[in-house]
């Protein structure tokens, strides 16, 4: 392992020749190590589940946007970024961030979230119909993995899903950090301010029609923004990874596998999440000083031998696999965990059980990699089956 004498700095990506693995650089380091941040900021690395849970649950720790500082290089202009805009709850810290947070809560509860359960299954079916008729090979990102977390938050929230190709696009642009991340972000806040818009005249059965009268245009706008890209990227770049996976570890599908697969791929790349330290707080024997970022790895905190016997096995019916990090911790703990995981237990399980002889249609070497994404992934993944 490589041994950092002064300040390490985080790789830019994982390993394309262990793909699902973090960096060999970050295993086996303190809980708490020194960070050079790409703006030159001396800060942290969280890699222990316990530490990672301090910074996360902490409300000395801070999510804000502006006092934070960006663990790797990105497209966004250099110097402190503005403070959130209204509406943009993911990077505020409480009372505001409590705010949206109670508009949303009931409306993504376990009990409304299974009601959605027969709809994903109905779209996975359709999608898999549509791949047994065109017959193999078929790219499973394009086909399958990527519509249907994509048609479910359309439906959920009322944007029009003919215009995936547009949103889709500017998601992509948002969380690959050498895009226009900047434009992207202009673009799909110009789209969703529209829509609200007409949501407002002419309101619909969806969630943007149900909080015109509780948010501004401008706040609407911003909070239907996080849930369409957080709603399909996350679960699209899981379904597709967690086949890759299963398939080239030769690990049979079971019930029970998600949360395994959520805790061994840990899609959320290097960095993310990261707080900002409001005053002096110890963390694992470190002392953050006010002011100072603390970035996680929780590709490595999800492997922490400490909580995982075995951590780098893939196992699908491990029982302590529910102790992932993979939506978070604390009051920014992901909103709609309980949607993901109905769209990748349906997803998986109906994948397996209509193509029981799927494999890989190329060497799992030549399947491309979504290189330095914010959500790691596979750009394509070319698969086929018996017929």
């Amino acid at each position: 392992m490589r041994v950092y004498s002064q300040n390490m700095r985080l790789p830019r990506h994982r390993d394309p020749a262990c793909p699902f693995s973090p960096p060999a650089e970050l295993r086996g380091l303190p809980a708490m190590s020194r960070l050079e941040f790409a703006d030159g900021h001396l800060g942290w690395l969280a890699t222990t589940m316990a530490a990672a849970k301090v910074v996360l649950g902490d409300p000395r720790f801070s999510a804000r946007q502006e006092l934070k500082h960006v663990p790797v290089r990105s497209a966004r202009p250099g110097g402190p970024a503005a403070p959130a805009p209204p509406g943009f709850f993911a990077t505020m810290d409480p009372p505001g961030h409590t705010r949206y947070r109670r508009l949303l809560t009931g409306r993504f509860t376990v009990r409304r979230m299974r009601e959605l359960e027969p709809r994903v299954e109905r779209i996975a079916a359709e999608h898999l119909d549509a791949m047994a008729a065109a017959g193999p090979p078929a790219d499973l990102v394009s086909a399958y993995a990527l519509p249907i977390p994509s048609l479910v938050i359309c439906e959920l929230l009322g944007v029009p899903y003919d215009d995936r190709g547009f949103f889709q696009d500017r998601t992509a642009r948002i969380v690959l950090p050498d895009r226009d991340t900047a434009g992207a972000i202009a673009d799909l806040s110009a789209y969703l301010g529209e829509l609200v818009r007409r949501r407002r005249a002419e309101p619909g059965d969806d969630l943007i029609s149900d909080l015109t009268g509780d948010l501004t245009d401008e706040e609407l706008a911003n909070v239907a923004m996080i849930l369409l890209v957080a709603g399909h990227e996350t679960t699209a770049n899981m379904l597709a990874l967690g086949t890759f996976a299963l398939l080239e570890r030769g690990v049979a599908y079971e019930e029970g596998a998600v949360e395994e697969l959520l805790r061994w791929l840990s899609v959320l790349q290097l960095g993310a999440p990261s707080r900002a330290a409001l005053e002096d707080v110890e963390v694992a024997g470190a002392l953050v000083r006010k002011g100072e970022t603390v970035a996680m790895s929780l590709s490595v905190v999800n492997r922490d031998p400490d909580e995982f016997d075995d951590p780098d096995a893939l196992l699908p019916g491990r029982p302590e696999a529910r102790r992932h990090l993979a939506f978070g911790h604390g009051v920014h703990q992901c909103l709609g965990q309980q949607l993901a995981r109905i769209e990748l237990r349906a997803g998986y399980r109906a994948l397996f059980d209509r193509f029981p002889g799927l494999r890989l249609a190329v060497s799992a070497a030549e399947v491309p990699l979504k290189e330095g994404a914010a959500v790691h992934g596979v750009e394509r993944l070319p698969v086929t089956w018996p017929t």
